[in-house]
């Protein structure tokens, strides 16, 4: 019983811990965010793309895979006539909504750390002159090529 207690009480402490209900948050907004992406690939994005492709309608792209005596012409009447196919459209929807999410992600997490940088604080790491190599800032020699650092910025100048 001391055991679940102290377990109990290790989960009491991480739940309340700040980064949670970050993570909450994020999670309830992200919850939010799909629908409106969904939205944009499927009412912006893709009516012009099919418009360019002949009036296709991705949605409806697929393979019929069984019923080969009748072709549908629709994934609704497909779906309705329990037909298996490869929604090839249905995907191509859903990479394209991967695509927009990860890189809003991208540029929320690229503008929170821009933000949370200090702006004064001299950089960690720098490139080796001779070898282009990132290494740490207070490097003398470079653990790459063992060129020496001091030597060669001073000949650079």
């Amino acid at each position: 019983m001391k055991r679940l207690s102290h377990v109990f009480k290790e989960f009491s402490e991480f739940a309340i811990k700040k980064n949670v209900l970050e993570l909450a948050v994020a999670v309830i907004i992200g919850g939010a965010f799909g629908p409106i992406v969904n939205s944009l690939v499927n009412d912006i994005i893709m009516p012009p793309i099919g418009l360019l492709t002949g009036g296709v309608d991705f949605r409806d792209v697929f393979i019929q895979l069984n019923h080969r005596d009748h072709v549908f012409k629709t994934l609704v009447e497909a779906k309705a006539a329990h037909a298996v196919t490869l929604n090839i459209g249905l995907f191509v929807n859903t990479v394209i909504n991967f695509l927009i999410v990860g890189f809003a992600v991208f540029l929320l997490v690229r503008g929170f750390n821009k933000l949370k940088r200090p702006k004064n604080e001299p950089p960690v790491s720098k490139d080796c002159p001779m070898c282009a190599m990132t290494i740490p800032a207070k490097a003398k020699r470079c653990p790459h090529c063992t060129s020496e650092l001091v030597r060669a910025s001073a000949a650079q100048q």
